[in-house]
């Protein structure tokens, strides 16, 4: 993968630069010492390395509207950084950027519960967001599976989903406000704390922009009432179409479970081994979970039991203790970490209609075959956001290449059926160079012209979303 020539006057004033920060951020703030900043050079894609210019870890709104003015006067390139779970390739640094990094941004600012919201710093844990309002009854509902870890800064930059985004929806639909900050140090306010706000939608927007746009440093959330209970249901199948099809007629029926998860038997093998969660020996697995009072939950797992049988599952297993239902969920959230003990992998992250999920599964175990890796399918299956790991050999020449040309065909494969590129990794630097292949060149244009007007010098985020050569054209002097 390419990335783009490092500005050779940058690099040449690093000491400058690196003085200036200093100078404006409390001490400890800013790390220069190249052996300090390998922390920095790559995310969860870690495939892509590119050791930065420098790292700032500003505490405030006020000290990121500084470091960005400096950068903006100096002309050096900005990467905002989260939590560095990005799997995209989302916040890899060049050469001759600055990362910024928001996780010093923790505290939470605001809860009110009376209007359902909480107000964050940005640099705040997914996880711990529900933490700060469980006790209330309430819960932040966006579950990435590497919600432990990964900053709300990022869920809004990739507009994040979950297991759960299937009746709760993604990010865009829990948030509320932002604060941003422009690249030339502008703080503006977005959204609210109230459903809708006046004038143009530009929080829809910057969420899922990929720090394009702005570095958000607060957001405001929706907060929902925990349901009165929730159970899940194992279904196994013996083959992933049985399985795609079952997902489809459940949605077909006008069932809305809270989250459907599909595993198959690759998967399921190297999460058993992992976590011990009790899985079925199956070639494929769903896990249907559903929300309300016991009667209601009752009628719903019974009406999913019966559509599913018409698939002639292998089995079907309802959860009968809270523990059984967190060693149920314990091994889909372990899945991406158990394949890893396994093999490097490369996680894809293509969108589907539903309905086309048996056709995709098939095209999938052709391609399988036809490039030689091995694949293992774990994803959101209630709204058709796949993700397909493809295993393959780091150290072996050429593997790497070859999962990479395995993964576009995929994706390829994804917008053919009417699906697109990304559903909450982002494009990052991993898929940019497949956004021809779902916009043409008047809607890519567009999207262009909305960086112009939020960073007209395309110094934020550089060398991501957009094909290199566009980027490289509008960052030319």
């Amino acid at each position: 993968m390419d990335m783009p020539t490092p500005d050779p006057s940058v690099l040449s004033r690093k000491d400058e630069i690196v003085a200036r920060l200093r100078a404006a951020l409390p001490e400890g703030a800013v790390i220069a010492d190249p052996t300090e900043t390998r922390a920095y050079e790559c995310d969860a894609l870690t495939a892509y390395r590119c050791p930065p210019l420098a790292v700032v870890l500003p505490a405030s709104t006020a000290e990121v509207a500084a470091v960005l003015k400096i950068c903006h006067a100096a002309r050096v390139p900005v990467v905002p950084r989260g939590s560095g779970t990005s799997l995209s390739g989302g916040a890899l640094p060049t050469a001759d950027s600055v990362i910024l990094g928001v996780s010093r941004l923790n505290q939470v600012l605001e809860t009110d519960y009376q209007n359902r919201f909480i107000r964050v710093q940005s640099g705040r844990t997914n996880l711990s967001v529900t933490g700060a309002v469980e006790a209330n009854g309430f819960f932040y509902a966006p579950d990435p599976s590497s919600q432990l870890a990964c900053a709300i800064a990022g869920n809004v930059a990739m507009n994040s989903g979950g297991a759960h985004c299937l009746k709760y929806g993604v990010t865009t639909n829990n948030l509320l406000g932002v604060t941003l900050v422009q690249m030339d140090g502008t703080v503006i306010e977005i959204g609210g704390a109230h459903l809708d706000a006046a004038g143009l939608d530009l929080l829809g927007v910057i969420c899922g922009s990929e720090g394009q746009l702005g570095v958000v440093t607060e957001a405001t959330l929706r907060i929902l009432h925990k349901p009165e209970g929730a159970r899940p249901i194992l279904i196994g199948f013996d083959s992933n179409e049985a399985a795609g099809a079952c997902v489809a007629d459940i949605i077909k029926a006008g069932v809305l479970p809270v989250a459907i998860e599909f595993m198959d038997r690759p998967c399921i093998r190297a999460t058993e081994a992992f976590v011990h969660a009790g899985y079925p020996d199956v070639e494929a697995l769903l896990i249907v979970e559903v929300e309300g009072d016991k009667a209601d939950i009752d009628a719903q797992l019974a009406r999913i039991s019966d559509i599913a049988t018409r698939h002639n599952p292998v089995e079907i297993r309802q959860s009968k203790s809270p523990e059984e239902s967190a060693r149920i969920w314990a091994g889909r959230k372990s899945a991406f970490g158990a394949m890893g003990q396994i093999n490097d992998y490369l996680c894809l992250d293509g969108t589907i209609p539903v309905s086309q999920l048996p056709h995709v599964l098939q095209r999938i175990r052709q391609l399988s075959g036809q490039y030689g890796l091995d694949v293992g399918n774990v994803f959101h299956a209630g709204d058709g956001n796949m993700h397909p790991l493809i295993l393959f050999d780091a150290n072996k020449p050429g593997d790497l290449a070859k999962a990479e040309a395995m993964g576009a065909d995929i994706l390829r494969l994804c917008v053919e059926v009417g699906g697109c590129l990304t559903g909450e990794h982002g494009v990052g630097v991993e898929k940019r160079e497949l956004m021809f292949d779902q916009f043409s060149a008047e809607d890519m244009a567009v999207q262009m012209a909305v960086k112009d007007v939020f960073d007209p010098g395309w110094l934020l985020n550089p060398a991501k979303v957009f094909p290199l050569s566009v980027s490289n054209a509008h960052r030319a002097p």
